[in-house]
């Protein structure tokens, strides 16, 4: 029987968090209720603000400038409301070829984990709570909802959370179903299968699976290297950006070594002791640039499944499959009739011989 009821210990919702009094969390408790309590007056999309961020640490983020959330209301049971805030230039969501006409789903896949991660500490996850991605889907059907205007984007995601396994009492899985419009159009939606671990579960964790302590990024080389990418061939202008390395292409698809710039503070903008999965993302959407053989092609739909760590002590090695438009007897997921044709891009991660990411692209031309 699949659980009702969520963990949650905070009184009624009747604002924004930017007009609250518990903005910061720091003494949340956690218990398990019978239902979310819900604010009798649940607050509508227009009483969102976007003329500020929220406190960085609800982002688990150690740099305000990667911060894109702004607000946060409860809006029914299990339902949160966000806003967040799509800079119109950005170091590493605006370095394209193309130029910025598009937000990078990236970056709306970016504001979707932080509306997760903020959500979760609002519905009483306490603040040591780490949300891990075992699986998500992006899907942007329409990319003129993405263009670029003179002002900054204002994304408003609309999050619906479901528990899917509880254990004594504390939530330990659960769905994050997102809907998500950008200024007056319905942008697309966005799902992430999540696992719900404290730091020092964490920790032992990686212990016991890698028997040794593993390396800080804050330890590994910034260091490109004579073998990465040149940047026009994985859609770059900005060498940083880069992280892919012996990039090979082939008539079905490419392959490399993922190898990205740890001294890149919007991929790392704190220590982890693996390849995030963020990583691992841009990495399959470089290599399917490759492998479509065009430098301004760009994603439609992304999906991506996690099975293991990244480790950064071993070699990542990922491989693309490029499936044309008519080979597979269907356009992929996310196109609608009469839409620009798009290829579909499967990209698997493997590491000492074991398969440990994959990632699935539906890719368009931009422009």
């Amino acid at each position: 029987m699949r659980p009702s009821a969520f963990i949650v210990l905070l009184p009624p919702f009747h604002r924004p968090v930017s007009q609250s009094p518990l903005l910061h969390f720091h003494s949340v408790e956690v218990m398990m209720t019978v239902d979310l309590e819900v604010a009798d007056d649940p607050v509508s999309a227009a009483e969102l603000r976007f003329n500020r961020t929220m406190e960085r640490t609800l982002v688990h983020r150690t740099s305000v400038a990667e911060v894109f959330v702004t607000d946060m209301a409860l809006a029914g049971p299990q339902r949160l409301l966000v806003a967040a805030q799509l800079p119109l230039s950005h170091g590493y969501y605006s370095d394209h070829p193309c130029g910025p006409g598009l937000f990078d789903p990236l970056l709306i896949l970016e504001a979707g984990r932080q509306a997760g991660i903020a959500g979760g500490h609002m519905l009483g996850f306490p603040p040591d709570t780490i949300m891990m991605v075992d699986r998500f889907e992006l899907d942007l059907p329409d990319a003129d909802a993405l263009r670029i205007g003179r002002l900054p984007g204002e994304l408003l995601i609309d999050s619906r959370f479901e528990v899917t396994r509880l254990r004594r009492g504390r939530v330990r899985q659960g769905v994050v179903r997102q809907d998500l419009r950008l200024g007056d159009r319905h942008a697309g939606t966005h799902e992430m299968q999540v696992q719900v671990v404290s730091h020092d579960e964490l920790a032992a964790l990686r212990t016991v699976v890698r028997g040794t302590p593993a390396p800080s990024t804050g330890e590994m080389p910034d260091d490109a290297g004579p073998l990465a990418a040149p940047p026009a061939v994985v859609g770059r202008n900005n060498p940083l950006n880069v992280v892919l390395a012996q990039v090979e292409r082939g008539e079905a698809g490419a392959r490399a070594l993922v190898r990205p710039r740890f001294g890149n503070r919007s991929l790392f903008d704190h220590d982890y002791d693996h390849l995030p999965a963020m990583v691992l993302t841009e990495a399959a959407r470089q290599l399917a640039v490759v492998a479509c053989g065009d430098a301004v092609v760009w994603p439609v739909s992304v999906t991506g499944g996690f099975r293991r760590f990244a480790e950064l002590d071993l070699p990542v090695h990922a491989a693309a499959v490029r499936v044309p438009y008519g080979a597979s007897g269907d356009r992929a997921r996310g196109s609608g009739a009469g839409g620009p044709a798009r290829d579909r891009v499967d990209v698997s991660f493997t590491q000492d011989g074991t398969v440990i990411a994959e990632v699935t692209l539906a890719m368009v031309r931009h422009g």
